[in-house]
């Protein structure tokens, strides 16, 4: 077969595929299943977390029925694109980047990241709750120069092939040796046990790790960054084309705003209102 013939049949397959949960209202919905309290999977193999509730809460209000697999961060949107499911929610944020190669539903959540820091340590004195956007270049520049001299030499775990590794890459670089992990679980372990100095991510899912046992020494420090090079917020992934899909999610999300949906799970899951606009 020609290459051209190929790219037709792969086409093909592709809009047959895209087209079969329209006609049978029923969807697949992506997660990690790894990443608690958004998404995780439970000792009885069961996938649960605030995202996977707010999948079936989503589906409800889109009257489709919908089926919720776990997969690999690595594979997601590659598998997305290969038409093996149709939604990815696994607090994947919405960048410039991704969007070169999916959609996006409008966020449903916002989610500042910050460090995870022995107490005792230099670094972990800075304890804030103030938030911090990208987009004000001027603050953000200070509140990094703030932090640089304390992580200066220092290891940070954090999950690969992530924008919370973009961060750390693009704003403290060679400051930082940066090591990344396939899973979250992998870089607590590494932290509680001192492999790494720091840990960088999500604050609702550090809050969420520091609750374990063999973390009563460690605290959330430094400022919460978003926005920026972190993107729009946290959305639901889709292919390229699937409008249709894009759209239905979009007025569910709307909704489970508007009836405060979102703000009852969020505090539910990860302790704080992770609403948009909140």
């Amino acid at each position: 077969m020609t290459k051209s013939l190929k790219l037709i049949a792969t086409l093909l397959a592709l809009s047959v595929y895209q087209g079969a949960h329209a006609a049978s209202n029923a969807i697949t919905i992506a997660t990690e299943g790894a990443y608690a309290p958004w998404n995780f999977t439970t000792s009885e193999d069961q996938l649960d977390g605030l995202e996977v509730d707010l999948a079936k809460v989503l589906c409800k209000k889109m009257a489709m029925d919908c089926t919720i697999v776990a997969q690999d961060w690595s594979g997601l949107i590659p598998a997305l694109n290969a038409g093996k499911f149709d939604v990815i929610m696994a607090s994947m944020f919405i960048t410039d980047k991704r969007l070169e190669v999916m959609n996006f539903s409008q966020p449903y959540a916002i989610d500042p990241s910050s460090f995870a820091v022995e107490k005792d340590s230099e670094l972990g004195k800075l304890i804030s709750s103030e938030k911090i956007s990208l987009n004000n270049p001027e603050k953000a520049k200070a509140a990094i120069e703030k932090l640089r001299p304390l992580l200066k030499g220092k290891i940070v775990g954090v999950q690969t092939a992530t924008t919370l590794y973009e961060f750390l890459k693009t704003y403290f670089g060679d400051d930082i040796e940066i090591r990344t992990y396939k899973t979250t679980e992998q870089q607590d372990l590494d932290l509680a046990a001192g492999r790494v100095d720091a840990i960088y991510g999500q604050r609702t899912a550090l809050a969420a790790t520091l609750k374990n046992d063999g973390f009563q020494d460690f605290v959330i420090a430094g400022p919460g960054f978003y926005e920026g090079l972190f993107g729009r917020g946290v959305g639901a992934g889709v292919r390229k084309g699937d409008d249709e899909l894009r759209e239905k999610l979009n007025k569910a999300i709307q909704s489970a705003i508007a009836d405060g949906t979102i703000k009852q799970l969020s505090e539910k899951w990860v302790g704080v209102d992770v609403t948009p606009g909140n």
